[in-house]
């Protein structure tokens, strides 16, 4: 009896929420005053310069929310299908041959300006085009780029996990915290500095550093797993 109170309350207080947004909003205006809406608020409100970045992150930030779960549900999913447990004693080994010498020295050199690149990509989400989403494969890539060049090259797949998890946790706190303090879920609550500025966009930006952390993590884990579940060997003992 007990468990279907709890059931109805939870139904009840969500159904509720659903009713009041949906009571709000303003059938059979004209469509392009939402998008002059945006653009008129991104700048002025949230001091943000790219538009995308405030609509992404800001208004429909609870969607945003749902395509990093998607993501992440994903990428466990296809690596509980790969996932093949080691026997006794057995290396990881990516590939059967070594890569030559002149890509290794490339990829020594590449990988830590394509790290760069997608944490300025991440970074600078909220003033020039790019976001999480963008950073994070860029990163991905470069985690790849090593993978493929060295056989030895191990991604610590525990340290993944803790980057990914607080990335999240980050995300959801931003958004718990504008409810206790009266305002929507990840609505903005902190100062929203200076138009063109690093520092502005109150929590757009920290934001995206933690979606750009997630999405790194999921898709060199993710590649990691793939690429060791097609090894020479590994095909051999299936």
């Amino acid at each position: 009896m007990m468990k279907r109170f709890f059931i109805f309350l939870i139904l009840a207080i969500v159904g509720y929420y659903i009713v009041d947004v949906v009571s709000q909003i303003p059938f059979g205006e004209n469509r392009v005053n939402v998008g002059d809406y945006y653009l008129d608020k991104s700048p002025s409100e949230l001091k943000v310069s790219n538009t995308v970045t405030a609509i992404v992150v800001n208004y429909r930030g609870f969607d945003t929310l749902g395509e990093v779960t998607v993501l992440f549900l994903a990428a466990t999913g296809l690596a509980s299908i790969m996932f093949r447990r080691k026997r006794k004693g057995e290396k990881d080994i990516r590939a059967k041959k070594a890569s030559s010498r002149i890509i290794q020295i490339g990829s020594q050199i590449l990988f830590p300006i394509i790290i760069l690149l997608g944490a300025y990509v991440f970074i600078h989400g909220h003033l020039s085009p790019g976001g999480g989403f963008q950073g994070g494969v860029i990163i991905a890539t470069a985690s790849l780029l090593m993978l493929i060049s060295y056989r030895k090259f191990k991604v610590n797949h525990s340290t993944i996990s803790w980057i990914e998890s607080i990335a999240g946790i980050v995300f959801v706190l931003l958004g718990v915290t504008g409810l206790i303090l009266g305002k929507t879920f990840l609505e903005n609550f902190l100062p929203t500095g200076e138009l063109n500025n690093l520092l502005s966009g109150g929590i757009i930006g920290i934001i995206y550093v933690a979606v750009g952390f997630k999405v790194a993590a999921e898709l060199t884990g993710l590649i990691d797993t793939l690429l060791l579940n097609n090894r020479p060997e590994a095909n051999k003992e299936k």
